[in-house]
Formats: C-alpha cells, structure tokens, sequence
C-alpha cells in the first residue's frame, strides 16, 4: 500500500531544504510513498526539478501577520487530502502541527533544517514555548546536523527515542570535478587558466553574510595587490545583499574581478568554473552548497557555524573562520592565492573533498534513513512527552 505524506513548509522556492525535498522525492520509490506539498505562503518554479514522479502542490497564500484564517483553509485541505503522514520542516511551519492533529492525522514528523538570522542560535523563548508545546503532537523529529540533533534535545526537550538524526545528500554523478578546462559559464575573458576562482552559491539575504565575504575579498587583494590578476570572486543567487556586495566591490574599484550574475540554474558546470567553494553564513544547519562543492572537488572556506564544522575538516578539505570576521576570512583566501604551495593545496584538500563527499553523502543512503523514520512512524503511535 502506497503511503500518502503530506510535506508542509511556509514557501518552496529557491533554498537548500527545497534542494534536499527534490532530492528525496526524486529518490524515494513511488510504489511507496506519494507526497504531496503545501506551501503555507507560496512556491516557485523550483518544483520543476521534481522528474521521478508527480508532486501536487497547494498554496495558502497565509498573509504576514499573526491571522488565522490560513489553520482553517489548511484544516480543509488535510481533511480533503487524507494524508498518513504529515511532515513539517522548521519554525515557520510548525504551527501547522496543531491544525493536522485537529485533522485527525496521527503520524507526523517535524524536520529541523537550520535557524535563520532572527534567531541564529534557538534561545528566543517564545519560539521555545512554542516548539516545546508542539512536543505532542510529533510522533518523530529529524535533525539535518548534531548541532540541531543536540539543540533539540537539549533546548527543546525533545526525547531521544523521537530524535533522528540524517545528513542531506549530494549526487555525486551531476556534481564532480572538471576534468579538463575550465567551463565556459563565466563571462568571456573574465578568468584564464591562471585564475583562482572564489565561488559561492546561495540565497543573498543577512544570514548567508555575502557582505562580509566581499569586504574580506577586498582586504585581501588591497593586502597583495599583485594577486589582484589571479584572483576572481563570483557569488550566484539573488536577494537584498547582492546591491550591497557589488556596491562594496564598486567602490574599493575592484567590480571588474568580480561576477554577482543573480540566481542560475546552471550550478554544477559553475561549480567546475570555481577553483575554491566559500560559505559566510552567520549560520548553517547542512549546507547542500557544501556538499555540492564537496562533490564537485572544491576546497571549502566556510565559517565555523552549525553544521558547518561537520562538513569541513579544517586543513585537510577546506578551512574554518569565524563567523563574521572578515579578517580572517581574507587570511583564508590568501591561502590559496600566490606562489606553487597554494596550486597544490588546492588539489589536494579538492581531492580530499570529493572522497568525503562520496563516501558520506550519497542521496541513496539519505533517502533510505528518511523512509526509515516514515515507516517507523506510520507504524507506531504518537507518544507523548
């Protein structure tokens, strides 16, 4: 019997969790579950990346604020649905909780993905109440890294027996190394053979800190101007600091190094066009751009946040800075600029990245652990605590 889980989150569009429910979808036999999605605001083109099966999509268009009327139209679609299962994933679609059990629907999962820039580190008592009041009504919790496996546990008071702890999953075969010349994906004449890349992908809002990225790009190349030949910075996606990051570039009179394109979809052949993968997040929870540019056999700059120290080993696939500290963050650029050890390095850390990402992160292996939590909780009933 083919299994019905509902997916609820407040929007599907362009992100790291979408990527990781494309993912799954795309993985998970259809012979064993069909899903479902319900944006609680609304989704975007992203769910074309959905090819292994159909995947319906509602929205609910729930307006800012704190109305309720959006609990009542949900409550009618999951009566309409009839779901045996219905996931949530993070803060914003949690209340939703309460509106299945309301429904009548008694297995659920609530997925944890990450904390964004209101609440980096999960201390905001109110989000707390709420979250401990939702305890109930979950029969099972995942946790994408051990910071957020720890955190639940801990701060939220959520019972072990209830807490799973998966990996997002990378696909090693779309995501690898280039094998001969750079791709030509990058502006004509803007990097040659000689270049060094600096790539990052992401959504450009305050959490993912892309301004400060920039300004330690620019200290770094004002530190050794004379690798202002080698070195290029390019940042992919679109949001509020993407004005901000080519405003910074503009006037330190460094915009011709640099390439913000807005949002691609191109993004394995840019990761072969980048020589070294970077991160700024102020925080993380599993960063599928890690794992892409794992894949893709990149050295990787991130900061030393969430989920972020279980992806990079410093010195060996990458390195680690503080969150925030643009002076540190230029010292690590610098370390795979200049001179014949910074070639090699970046080799050898890239190799080193590609065998974690394979060994560790396959989409297969995360597929399965999530079917595993599914069964287990269309199997058993919700306890409580």
């Amino acid at each position: 019997m083919t299994a019905h889980i509902v997916h609820i989150v407040h929007r599907f569009d362009t992100g790291g969790m979408e990527n990781g429910m494309v993912n799954l979808f795309n993985t998970l036999s259809p012979q064993r579950y069909r899903h479902t999605v319900v944006a609680l605001t609304d989704y975007s083109d992203f769910r074309q990346r959905i090819t292994a099966q159909p995947v319906e999509f509602h929205a609910l268009h729930r307006a800012p604020g704190h109305g309720l009327g959006w609990t009542v139209r949900l409550w009618r679609l999951l009566r309409q649905l009839k779901p045996d299962l219905v996931h949530t994933r993070n803060l914003a679609a949690l209340e939703a909780q309460f509106v299945a059990a309301a429904a009548g629907v008694h297995a659920t999962v609530h997925g944890e993905h990450g904390r964004d820039v209101f609440d980096l580190h999960g201390r905001n008592w109110k989000y707390n109440l709420l979250r401990r009041a939702a305890r109930a009504f979950v029969s099972n919790y995942i946790a994408v890294s051990r910071d957020l496996e720890s955190w639940l546990r801990q701060t939220v008071g959520v019972s072990p027996s209830k807490l799973h702890q998966i990996y997002n999953g990378v696909d090693s075969v779309k995501f690898h190394p280039r094998a001969d010349a750079r791709p030509a994906v990058l502006p004509p004449g803007f990097a040659d053979a000689d270049s060094t890349v600096f790539g990052a992908v992401g959504r450009m809002v305050e959490v993912k800190d892309y301004p400060m990225l920039t300004r330690a790009f620019i200290q770094a190349l004002r530190q050794s101007p004379e690798l202002a030949v080698e070195a290029r910075l390019v940042i992919v996606g679109d949001g509020s600091a993407r004005a901000a990051c080519m405003e910074l570039l503009a006037e330190a009179g460094m915009a011709h190094l640099a390439w913000l394109p807005g949002e691609r979809h191109d993004i394995a052949a840019l990761m072969q066009a980048f020589d070294v993968f970077v991160l700024p997040s102020k925080n993380e929870g599993i960063s599928n751009t890690i794992l892409e540019a794992l894949a893709s056999g990149l050295p990787v700059v991130a900061t030393a946040v969430g989920g972020n120290v279980e992806l990079v080993e410093d010195g060996v696939t990458g390195r680690l800075v503080p969150a925030g500290d643009t002076e540190n963050m230029a010292q690590a650029l610098l370390g795979y600029l200049g001179g014949p050890e910074a070639p090699a390095r970046i080799a050898r850390q890239g190799g080193n990245a590609r065998r974690q990402a394979e060994q560790r992160y396959s989409i297969p292996a995360m597929a399965e652990a999530y079917a595993a939590v599914y069964d287990r909780t269309l199997s058993g009933r919700r306890t409580t605590r």
